[in-house]
């Protein structure tokens, strides 16, 4: 049995990128006071939701910069994993929306780019992203973890990628919430945003963290709600719309009890899945 306390930081942005990050490091220090082993930032922590604009001012940095600089050292100060949910990122091959992840002694142990990007109404990423390529799986000083972030979250291929990676834990930094004027005429958009994750973590047997942002920003209103399921969909701590820490505690060995006694693993028929990959 090894026990792993996660602590999501579920924040509301502002404008200027500075306050954005402060507050950021801010509640990273006290998940950490709180006992926290790994913490998770939200998707594109240190500004404003830019994608709900069709065009928008704010331009990719390269990375490293000033903020994975200060995320690095607060990962090393606080001595825990961090997931700095996500930043807008210039590349040479194009920009995308970038996860990076830092060891407790401040390393960063790489990156992912977000694969899958919406674009609707207030949700217009197709604009500002390109498409990552591959899932990475990092290996920390906690456990194995893979990050997807957002949109991604609504398909269960990535997720089981993800697992068959090795991954012992997923996290979503996420931005999601209600469009002014835009209604949920299909159903809940966040009871089904927690019930496909729920999903994932039941079909993966893999213990699944979602972060979300809070507060209203022009015509978005993001819900919170962030949560951690473990291995077989129990729910260990979930967020109401509020700025918090939300910590929760795991235990990695249920997902050996999981898979020998469900063998969802074990069992798969690969050679029957190729429809899914045209």
């Amino acid at each position: 049995m090894k026990r792993v306390k996660l602590g999501l930081v579920q924040m509301h942005m502002v404008e200027k990128r500075e306050r954005n990050l402060a507050k950021a490091l801010r509640m990273i220090g006290t998940a950490a006071a709180r006992g926290a082993d790994l913490v998770c930032l939200p998707e594109l922590f240190d500004s404003l939701y830019f994608p709900q604009q069709k065009r928008s001012t704010i331009e990719p940095k390269g990375i490293p910069n000033s903020t994975t600089k200060a995320l690095s050292a607060a990962a090393k100060e606080n001595g825990i994993v961090l997931v700095g949910g996500s930043l807008y990122e210039r590349t040479a091959r194009g920009s995308y929306n970038t996860a990076t992840v830092f060891d407790a002694d401040g390393t960063m142990l790489g990156r992912y780019h977000k694969v899958h990007i919406p674009q609707d109404p207030g949700f217009y990423e197709q604009n500002y992203f390109d498409s990552g390529g591959l899932y990475n799986v990092f290996q920390t000083s906690v456990g194995r973890i893979g990050v997807l972030i957002c949109f991604d979250q609504w398909y269960p291929e990535a997720a089981r990628i993800i697992k068959l990676l090795g991954a012992q834990m997923l996290f979503y930094p996420t931005a999601i919430g209600t469009v002014a004027g835009v209604g949920q005429s299909e159903g809940d958009w966040q009871t089904a945003w927690e019930a496909v994750q729920r999903g994932h973590a039941i079909s993966n047997s893999i213990v699944v963290a979602a972060v979300n942002r809070v507060g209203v920003e022009k015509d978005m209103t993001f819900w919170g709600g962030s949560f951690v399921y473990d291995q077989f969909g129990t729910s260990l701590a979930s967020a109401d719309s509020r700025e918090q820490v939300l910590l929760a505690s795991c235990d990695l060995g249920l997902t050996t009890d999981i898979e020998r006694g469900w063998g969802f693993l074990r069992n798969r028929k690969p050679k029957t899945y190729g429809a899914i990959s045209k």
